[in-house]
């Protein structure tokens, strides 16, 4: 099965790093990526300065990154203030966040999910007069750390709004890695019922050791792209508890392992996650990390074998 991966270690990765990281290393994090393989990125966010410091720089990012023009690169907007701004680069598409559940929402967004519903209807106006692709992204889809587990019923509702509003393709957020997989599964099923054209992707935390179960469960019920931050870094500064996203370099090893294919070149992932590593000044959440001793490579990686 071909398995397509968006790593989000630029802006779901760093966003929770107390330490900033300059401009010049963000974008030696995408351009390294780039050479390990990774053909879409969530590169950066227009939320205000204010409130996440580590993504003021996100006109300077998309300016200063080399990429080839078949990398896609995506950036957080999360109302039209953002989007004016997003509109102004090169981001071809936009990722309009919001919460499935009230106190996420407040506490994310500082309103309720009606308003940011509402706030995100000129958002995908101005995506369409501007040639720019508009793409849902849905936290606390699984869990809340306000309100517990989020309903799937409650999803389906948030997602047919979404669809109302024009979306065609939703990320589905284990913000706080509470997910299980029969979880996943009920979820995956409900919309595909519901709400049929969704394109659905799957972005997984690891705070409870379950993503990589996780994906097993989103594959067997076809979901064939998923979202990754190498290291495992990541979290959500508005989200109590919640640690990183499923590793990009532990997904690979995964998915390769069982006979997948990712265009992503494993070794160069790890020797990446170790630069990153020493960016950011400590050991990283990455299974691999710990696994691979420092120079080592993984023999015979199965992505180069036949899939039968």
């Amino acid at each position: 099965m071909q398995i397509e991966i968006t790593e989000v270690s630029p802006r779901d990765g760093l966003q929770n790093e107390k330490q900033p990281v300059s401009t010049a290393q963000k974008i030696a994090l995408i351009e390294g990526l780039v050479a390990a393989g990774v053909k879409r990125f969530e590169a950066t966010s227009f939320v205000s300065p204010r409130a996440v410091p580590q993504m003021a720089d996100a006109e300077q990012v998309l300016a200063g990154v080399n990429v080839p023009d078949d990398v896609i690169l995506q950036a957080l907007v999360p109302n039209l203030r953002g989007a004016e701004r997003a509109a102004q680069t090169r981001a071809q598409e936009w990722v309009c966040f919001m919460s499935a559940t009230e106190g996420h929402s407040q506490a994310n967004s500082n309103c309720s999910t009606d308003t940011a519903l509402e706030r995100l209807k000129p958002v995908m106006a101005l995506s369409q007069q501007t040639g720019k692709r508009a793409v849902a992204a849905l936290a606390a889809s699984f869990g809340c750390p306000f309100e517990g587990v989020t309903p799937t019923d409650r999803v389906v509702q948030m997602a047919r709004a979404l669809r109302d509003i024009g979306f065609t393709e939703m990320k589905l957020g284990d913000t706080i890695g509470t997910a299980i997989p029969s979880q996943i599964t009920e979820v995956v099923r409900a919309l595909r019922k519901d709400v049929p054209d969704m394109a659905l992707v799957l972005h997984l935390h690891d705070t409870r050791g379950l993503s990589l179960a996780n994906v097993m469960a989103g594959m067997a019920e076809g979901v064939t792209r998923y979202e990754s931050s190498l290291g495992g870094i990541g979290g959500c500064p508005f989200a109590p508890g919640a640690t990183g996203n499923v590793a990009t370099e532990d997904l690979v090893h995964f998915l390769h392992a069982e006979g997948h294919e990712t265009g992503l070149d494993l070794n160069h992932l790890i020797a990446q996650g170790r630069w990153l590593s020493d960016v950011l000044g400590r050991d990283l959440p990455a299974k691999l990390f710990a696994a691979s001793p420092i120079g080592a490579t993984i023999p015979n990686d199965p992505a180069t074998r036949a899939v039968g």
